[in-house]
């Protein structure tokens, strides 16, 4: 099976567990990746992406294969509620008892 066939015989299902195994390190059963399996995942996972997967994240590969990130400014607005407020804002100092 050629590499496209591949990538056009995944699905959702199967994106969001190779998505998963790259990120952890492990198939769903526990096993963990070889470097082989995690290099060809991740290529694969990416491939999909690029094709298929149209992702609000912050960094992605678009269809024509390059990366794509977002600025902090373009997050900003993409988490803003209706009404134009922040979903919420918290004070990184505040001690225990004071919210």
């Amino acid at each position: 099976m050629q590499f496209d066939d591949l990538i056009k015989s995944m699905n959702q299902d199967i994106y969001e567990r190779l998505v998963q195994a790259v990120e952890t390190g492990k198939w769903p059963d526990g096993n963990r990746l070889t470097d082989e399996q995690r290099e060809n995942s991740i290529q694969l996972v990416m491939a999909y992406q690029a094709r298929y997967a149209s992702t609000e994240e912050a960094f992605t590969i678009g269809a024509n294969g390059e990366i794509i990130t977002k600025t902090k400014r373009q997050l900003k607005e993409e988490f803003k509620t209706d009404s134009g407020e922040q979903i919420a804002r918290f004070k990184l100092d505040q001690q225990e008892g004071e919210l």
